[in-house]
């Protein structure tokens, strides 16, 4: 039954979001995914919708709800950075961060909640980040969206954890992506030395964790911070 349901995944086009479109296809799920450019995995459909539009967003759920049915389950997963030290960040480097990262998962799961409430069923996943508890140097706007979603998640299942939804926050360290790749080497051996598992993550293994979590296995688990950092924040 549960991998009949409706996922919603957004910035599926590339990166972690990609992989874990992949993984909720492969898991026989159907699904879509949100990409202002570029498409989903195989078996995917791609609606157009940037998650700081409400209006191209509420026309992209229709669109899926239309295709595939209500969204049951949704996977905040777009977002942007704009690294740099907090005296020489702009208004707008901090602005459109935050309205991405944070003001986008809001947009996002609001449109969603009103099919999961008259389902009485939802599966709200929020893909924060290492640094949003650990901190980093050159992304005060970044670590402050990632972490504003712990706050959002525990908030959520305060108010919905009646109704059958769960909200919950999967947190990746370092992930073998095109962004990690583009590392220099001697950079990325550095940040491989502070990790105790020694290496990076595979995007499939976060996807895992996120899949798990919109199964029922996982239908007691609420308000939760799930690290998938090789250990790099312990603590956090």
């Amino acid at each position: 039954m549960s991998s009949q349901r409706v996922v919603l995944v957004t910035g599926g086009n590339r990166g972690i979001g990609f992989s874990i479109a992949e993984r909720f296809v492969r898991d026989g799920y159907k699904v879509a995914v949100t990409a202002r450019s570029g498409e989903g995995p195989e078996g995917t459909l791609t609606v157009r919708a940037d998650v700081t539009d409400a209006a191209a967003l509420d026309a992209a759920f229709t669109e899926v709800e239309q295709q595939l049915g209500p969204v049951e389950i949704v996977v905040a997963n777009a977002g942007i950075t704009k690294d740099t030290l907090l005296l020489r960040m702009s208004e707008d480097d901090f602005d459109s961060v935050v309205a991405t990262n944070l003001g986008g998962t809001f947009r996002v799961v609001k449109r969603a909640s009103k099919g999961m409430l008259r389902a009485r069923f939802g599966r709200v996943i929020l893909i924060s980040s290492v640094v949003g508890l650990y901190g980093s140097a050159g992304q005060v706007n970044y670590s402050a969206s990632k972490s504003a979603l712990v706050g959002f998640a525990r908030s959520l299942t305060r108010e919905l954890g009646g109704r059958g939804i769960t909200a919950n926050v999967v947190a990746p360290g370092f992930i073998e992506t095109d962004m990690t790749a583009e590392l220099p080497e001697e950079t990325q051996k550095q940040y491989k030395a502070n990790i105790p598992a020694g290496r990076f993550a595979t995007p499939d293994e976060v996807a895992g964790v996120v899949t798990w979590l919109a199964g029922d296995d996982a239908g007691y688990i609420s308000g939760a911070v799930i690290p998938v950092d090789g250990g790099l924040g312990m603590g956090h």
